[in-house]
């Protein structure tokens, strides 16, 4: 055999497992929002009964600590650098999960999702150097505000987009910190620090709302919720951002909106109408153009 046919199996493998690498990525991602959403719809009674703060503290905290178990992280070695990151990414986290819940319980899930897209999407945007890429952000724009409207109205007061917008900005900011976080650690160390410091961050205002009471009922729907959201999602995008750019992770993740008002239609019976339909295939049309165009 000569040396360039010996030479050529080995790039050909490396092409494959790279292709293979490219094409998990974006179904990791697409999992992630599954799971996001499903869990955001699973919590609402929860939330609604034991209060929105504790509930997701007792979240943060049941995915930190079985993380940590299955991880194991060395936290006495860590350098500066990497506590800085996991303190980032972690506080990050606490803003965005505390502000998802809150929006979930006041508005329509799907509008709920519409408004926080607005995170990924300025990361998305950010990240694009070709100029055609920007057609996709805008598509994808134009079918978020579709799935914010429903009978010529605002489906929430102004108030009410508080919590929603600050979910959105501490969107964008974890999707940034956890591609860095990604880099630093090895493993699932960083993602397993960072958890610590998110209970850690939300254990004052958990206690706060709670009163220190914590009935069994709420402690059983947080341990398995804490499975779907934040668990499940965490480890899945940490995975797909080691593959994938910040800016392709977050115009992908631009799908977000369609799968929360489809999840919202089926398991919180909030109907869909013919705008929000219109702009779920905007939202699914620019996420699928731009992961063929990039």
């Amino acid at each position: 055999m000569s040396e360039e046919s010996s030479n050529a199996r080995p790039g050909g493998a490396e092409r494959a497992s790279a292709s293979f690498a490219g094409a998990v990525a974006p179904l990791l991602a697409v999992a992630s929002m599954c799971s996001v959403q499903l869990g955001a719809a699973l919590s609402r009674p929860a939330t609604i009964e034991y209060g929105t703060v504790s509930t997701t503290w007792l979240r943060l905290c049941f995915a930190a600590l079985a993380l940590a178990i299955v991880v194991r992280p060395p936290l006495r070695t860590y350098s500066r650098q990497r506590w800085i990151a996991a303190v980032a990414l972690g506080s990050a986290m606490a803003a965005m999960t505390l502000c998802f819940f809150a929006a979930v319980r006041r508005v329509p899930l799907g509008l709920a999702v519409a408004i926080n897209f607005v995170g990924p999407l300025a990361v998305a945007t950010f990240g694009v150097r070709k100029p055609a890429m920007l057609a996709w952000p805008v598509l994808a724009l134009a079918g978020v505000l579709l799935l914010a409207r429903q009978d010529g109205m605002w489906v929430a007061s102004p108030a009410a987009l508080i919590f929603p917008i600050g979910s959105a900005l501490g969107w964008a900011a974890y999707i940034l910190l956890m591609k860095r976080v990604g880099t630093l650690f090895d493993g699932l160390q960083g993602l397993s620090t960072s958890l610590i410091v998110a209970a850690l961050v939300t254990t004052p205002f958990g206690l706060a709302q709670s009163g220190g009471h914590l009935p069994a009922g709420q402690l059983v729907d947080a341990a398995y919720l804490a499975v779907l959201v934040p668990l499940f999602p965490y480890v899945l995008e940490l995975i797909a951002l080691r593959r994938m750019s910040a800016s392709a992770f977050g115009i992908l993740m631009s799908a977000e909106p369609a799968i929360a008002a489809a999840i919202g239609f089926v398991v919180l019976a909030q109907p869909m109408s013919a705008l929000q339909i219109a702009g779920t295939l905007c939202v699914v049309g620019a996420s699928i153009g731009a992961v063929v165009q990039k």
